[in-house]
């Protein structure tokens, strides 16, 4: 579970720094076609492709790109928060099941030998369920970073198409 908790930590605060980054400058970039300040800066992600015949089939596929891009991380967001409540049921069970071998040679067993290795066993769950959170929060924050960024490359990109 901790090197799940560590690739969740790691995979957000690597995209959310880069989305922060890549979305004001896009953002700038959209101020200034809409401002009528500047045509289109190389600042942009679609600069690349904002020349040449079919403009709007090109401006679509760089659009495309780019946005497959920005979401490299959220598979592995998506895989962690749903598998790790799994992970850590399995080492529930199996916790339970080692207590049991423990004390199936004893005639009698009270609650309370029974309990704290119960216990024990349940703070796998506990922490398969911790991570999940983390893990599905920062695909749910991710996601919709890589939604902003989406809304601006589309402007721009009406624009552009707009302007000819």
């Amino acid at each position: 579970m901790s090197i799940y908790l560590i690739v969740v930590f790691w995979i957000f605060l690597y995209r959310f720094n880069t989305l922060n980054r890549v979305i004001e400058n896009e953002k700038r970039v959209l101020d200034g076609l809409t401002s009528g300040q500047n045509r289109f800066t190389s600042l942009s992600l679609l600069n690349q492709c904002s020349g040449g015949n079919n403009i709007k089939e090109i401006l679509h596929a760089c659009e495309i790109n780019t946005i497959k891009d920005a979401s490299v991380g959220l598979s592995w967001l998506a895989i962690i928060s749903s598998t790790s409540p799994f992970i850590g049921l399995f080492g529930t069970v199996v916790g339970i099941l080692e207590s049991f071998a423990k004390f199936a040679n004893e005639s009698k067993v009270a609650f309370s030998v029974i309990a704290p290795a119960i216990s024990e066993a349940l703070v796998a769950t506990a922490a398969g369920i911790f991570v999940a959170i983390f893990a599905y929060t920062f695909h749910q924050i991710i996601s919709r970073k890589v939604y902003e960024l989406n809304v601006y490359l589309k402007a721009q990109s009406e624009i552009l198409i707009a302007k000819g």
